[in-house]
């Protein structure tokens, strides 16, 4: 299974950025997305950086991930159920 998580562009050395998962870094490759800048979102599958995300769309997804983190803790539904 894939899951899909945007990452923070932190640095970039060539076709290679140091990118950021919640506090976890990692490299990925930018061979297929030419055109990424320091402070940009991605998605990264096997080690490549493999779609560019607005700031917004990043956000919305992270909070999606973050509401799916606390319902597995046990904190509850979405809407007090």
């Amino acid at each position: 299974m894939c899951l899909a998580v945007p990452a923070k562009v932190l640095e970039i050395k060539g076709n290679v950025a140091i990118v950021d998962f919640g506090g976890v870094k990692r490299e990925a490759r930018l061979d297929l997305l030419p055109d990424v800048k320091v402070g940009d979102y991605v998605i990264v599958h096997t080690g490549f950086a493999i779609e560019k995300l607005d700031e917004e769309r990043a956000r919305e997804i992270l909070e999606a991930w973050d509401e799916v983190f606390r319902i597995t803790r046990g904190e509850g539904l979405p809407g007090g159920n």
